[in-house]
């Protein structure tokens, strides 16, 4: 079985690609979420990097959330509030990245890949990349991740996706409330036009994408605090009764 990991790999033009991989549908336990952060945020602080493309490993699941692993093993507050603390740390990275994030999702992306997707400055998608919110099913919701959903598709959407939390809703319904740019039949369609924006970002003012970059997350500086709070909240809610409970049927 191929081991997890996070890689960077820069390019030509200063274009740098951050991919991650967990051979559990690319799930992200809490140690890979944190090599997931700290890549954005070295290449974001390095003058040699213009843009960063975001991408998971294999070519069925961008992201299937959290590990489940470690929430059915969550037994204290702490341990709970270091979980859910993971997504929290990568969407703020992404969020004061000074450098444009384009994010290319190949295929499914659940809980938490739906945090990560938002949180990309501009996001690529092919057919297969349908979205769930699955969090109420196990007797917690996506208080982390929500901010960063609600950021790009709305409370409407967001509410819909957190409230029929067992049902997928289309790349396509994900595309026309504002998730994708756009979407694609297939990764090789989607990989040119990854390959094609980035090739021109790169060679556009650097200090004009460093001020837009700004202006877009612009109302969110108080970020830090309100996935932190959100993460506690969520590591309170793990531990009772009725989630283990939940969690205990997955086992």
């Amino acid at each position: 079985m191929q081991q997890p990991y996070v890689k960077r790999t820069d390019g030509q033009k200063g274009i740098t690609t951050i991919e991650f991989f967990h051979p559990k549908h690319n799930s992200l336990p809490s140690e890979l979420l944190g090599e997931l952060a700290q890549a954005i945020t070295t290449a974001g602080n390095d003058e040699s990097v213009n843009l960063i493309i975001l991408r998971s490993g294999g070519d069925r699941t961008f992201c299937a959330g959290a590990s489940f692993d470690e929430l059915i093993n969550i037994n204290d507050f702490e341990t709970g509030k270091s979980f859910f603390s993971g997504f929290a740390n990568v969407i703020n990275a992404c969020r004061k990245c000074p450098k444009l994030i384009i994010g290319r999702v190949q295929g499914k992306a659940v809980g938490g890949g739906v945090g990560v997707a938002s949180a990309v400055d501009y996001c690529f998608a092919t057919q297969y990349a349908s979205i769930k919110l699955s969090e109420l099913n196990v007797g917690i919701g996506p208080f982390v991740v929500g901010p960063a959903v609600e950021r790009k598709i709305g409370m409407s959407a967001m509410s819909q996706l957190t409230i029929a939390a067992d049902d997928f809703k289309s790349a396509s319904w994900a595309y026309e409330r504002g998730l994708y740019a756009a979407v694609f039949d297939d990764v090789a369609a989607m990989d040119e036009a990854v390959d094609k924006l980035a090739n021109y970002l790169a060679d556009t003012n650097p200090q004009a994408r460093s001020g837009l970059k700004k202006i877009f997350w612009e109302g969110c500086e108080n970020w830090d605090e309100l996935l932190a709070k959100r993460a506690e909240e969520s590591g309170q809610l793990v531990l009772s009764e009725f989630t283990k409970k939940a969690l205990a049927k997955y086992k």
